[in-house]
């Protein structure tokens, strides 16, 4: 009896804002399967050069999408025997969020997607799941910013991800509770109609600490 070995890969969410709505980055499928159909950015481990499966997604992103994102987590893994039409695969999912990204991928709607091949439609819509819910107690949204911001945008921001409105003075206390933000001190920034607004960016003490995790240290 012979047997095959099973295919790993991994793949990325890879969500970031474009005018005010929350967009995933898709690329052009080059080889079959599903060669020229929308997918989303992954590939093989490469075991003689990926020391993990994080590794192996940052090659992934740099090389087919451009882009080091600022934050990067693990989903899970999608595995089965029906899933690849070339045998029994397993992939672990990346979520990457990045306020920018390069022209190298196409950028979609969340709600208005392609036919995606494999389970690409179903893994796109558990880490939204996940990221919507993690949005709800944590700073994560932060990551899809610029360096520099206010809290009436990163509020804006918050609503986006989420999917709902936020009232603003609980939002603000929120912000007070996570700890991550730090005053640009005498940068304002005009709110149009309203009075200037001050400036933030993310504390260097948390940058710091997010670093660490990154690292796994």
């Amino acid at each position: 009896m012979t047997t095959s070995q099973a295919i790993l890969t991994v793949d990325a969410v890879l969500l970031t804002l474009v005018e005010a709505e929350l967009h995933v980055a898709l690329i052009r499928r080059e080889a079959e399967p599903f060669a020229g159909h929308w997918g989303l950015p992954g590939g093989y481990i490469h075991e003689q050069e990926d020391d993990s499966a994080k590794a192996a997604i940052a090659r992934v992103l740099q090389a087919k999408a451009g882009v080091e994102s600022p934050y990067l987590e693990e989903y899970g893994t999608f595995s089965g025997p029906v899933r690849d039409p070339r045998g029994w695969s397993l992939t672990v999912v990346y979520f990457a969020l990045a306020p920018v990204v390069s022209g190298q991928v196409q950028m979609f709607p969340v709600h208005a997607l392609p036919n995606l091949p494999f389970d690409h439609t179903q893994i796109i819509a558990k880490v939204l799941e996940r990221v919507r819910s993690k949005a709800s107690y944590s700073s994560l949204p932060v990551h899809l910013c610029p360096p520099e911001f206010t809290i009436p945008e990163l509020h804006a921001v918050y609503e986006v991800v989420m999917g709902e409105k936020l009232n603003i003075a609980n939002f603000r206390r929120k912000l007070e509770d996570l700890q991550v933000l730090e005053e640009i001190p005498g940068c304002l920034r005009s709110g149009g109609r309203s009075r200037p607004s001050q400036v933030y960016r993310v504390s260097k003490k948390y940058r710091n600490a997010l670093s660490v995790r990154e690292r796994g240290l």
